[in-house]
């Protein structure tokens, strides 16, 4: 089944980086393209021709006609190729797509990231939407919603799916990701994975991890900063000023089904402990993806103040527009909660969204009770 993905790219009339972490189609998106030339750096002739000799692409752009569409897989594998892909851009109005699963390895080699020329655009793993009615929220809390992974788990092929999951953690996590630490310790990266796994979507303290892993605090903001940088998740600040300068965030993993392989917990179904933290991620994770496919100037941050807290933050622009509080179970959100932050914010409405609700319900102190697709419709709606 190919699923029809919320980033359209026949939309774009310009040039564009398509960015995402590996396995969330990227290629199967690209590939659907009218491309007057696709260059696929997978392939380790083409990587290795155009590494020694990038002249090549050059040449190869410079005899398509003009206003043709070119089409690179992987282009972080090839740098030097972007400052061809600029002169094709001012001298030729060619149209480039250029997808890649690192903006680390651009970065860390000053690569030419096209000064505005080209669009910034993210691929995500599946959300409910795309997903259609084959969705199962449960599914996607224990195994996530990577492509390949949610086509083998509607074929019914549960192990597989977790064979697949647990493949994405040994072989590209633990041998690619880690040769991006450029470090030799590879026992504390490995170290490092496990604990930043059993602490996703939870409050973190840089200096506990650091005693955990036995490296400096340091050295566990660089291997974040992998994380980030390859795309595999990001952190989550307090909203408050001077919570943020206690360095104490939280790091959500961008797909469920990883994080669990990570933490080798695929055979077992969550214990209500671990579906509290699986609803919340999942949570985070889809508003971002729904909110980077239709550009909302939208960010998230979370709320604490002393024992209060609300798991999403929405902030238009400067301003607070909606606080959401994701509850897996049946535990009423705590009343000296909804004080506080109605105190903090008197004209921001707060919802909760359910895992287990069917239809809406309002509880005292005008907080609506939401199932989860209700939640994510209040988010569209911003």
């Amino acid at each position: 089944m190919l699923f029809k993905r919320k980033l359209n790219l026949n939309k774009i009339s310009g040039s564009a980086f398509i960015f995402g972490p590996r396995m969330t189609g990227k290629t199967s998106l690209i590939k659907q393209l009218p491309a007057s030339l696709f260059i696929d750096l997978l392939v380790p002739e083409t990587e290795l021709d155009l590494r020694q000799t990038p002249k090549i692409f050059w040449e190869q752009v410079s005899a398509l006609p003009k206003g043709s569409l070119v089409v690179v897989d992987e282009i972080q594998k090839v740098p030097a190729l972007l400052n061809y892909v600029q002169k094709g851009i001012e001298e030729l109005d060619i149209r480039f797509i250029l997808s890649g699963s690192s903006a680390r390895k651009l970065k860390r080699g000053a690569a030419n990231m096209l000064g505005g020329r080209a669009l910034d655009l993210r691929l995500h793993p599946l959300t409910a939407v795309e997903m259609g009615d084959v969705f199962n929220l449960d599914q996607a809390l224990q195994f996530g919603t990577l492509p390949k992974a949610a086509q083998l788990l509607m074929e019914k092929r549960t192990d597989e799916a977790r064979q697949l999951l647990r493949s994405y953690y040994t072989i590209y996590i633990k041998e690619e990701v880690q040769a991006e630490a450029l470090t030799r310790n590879v026992g504390a990266f490995q170290r490092f994975l496990l604990v930043a796994a059993q602490s996703n979507a939870q409050v973190m303290e840089f200096s506990n991890i650091a005693r955990d892993c036995s490296v400096p605090m340091n050295t566990v903001k660089e291997y974040y900063s992998i994380l980030e940088d390859t795309l595999l998740g990001e952190f989550l600040w307090p909203w408050d000023r001077s919570e943020r300068k206690k360095a104490r965030p939280k790091f959500y993993f961008f797909d469920n089904g990883v994080v669990r392989a990570m933490q080798n917990r695929l055979m077992d179904p969550p214990t209500p402990e671990d579906l509290g933290f699986l609803f919340e991620c999942w949570m985070v994770r889809e508003l971002t993806r729904l909110r980077d496919y239709a550009q909302k100037p939208l960010e998230l941050s979370f709320w604490r103040e002393g024992p209060h807290e609300i798991d999403i933050l929405v902030m238009r622009g400067a301003n607070p527009a909606l606080g959401i509080e994701c509850k897996s179970g049946k535990s009423p959100l705590k009343k000296g909660t909804v004080q506080a932050f109605q105190k903090r914010f008197p004209q921001v409405p707060l919802i909760v969204a359910s895992h287990q609700d069917s239809s809406p319900r309002k509880l005292e102190m005008g907080i609506e009770v939401l199932p989860w697709r209700h939640a994510i419709d209040r988010f569209c709606s911003l």
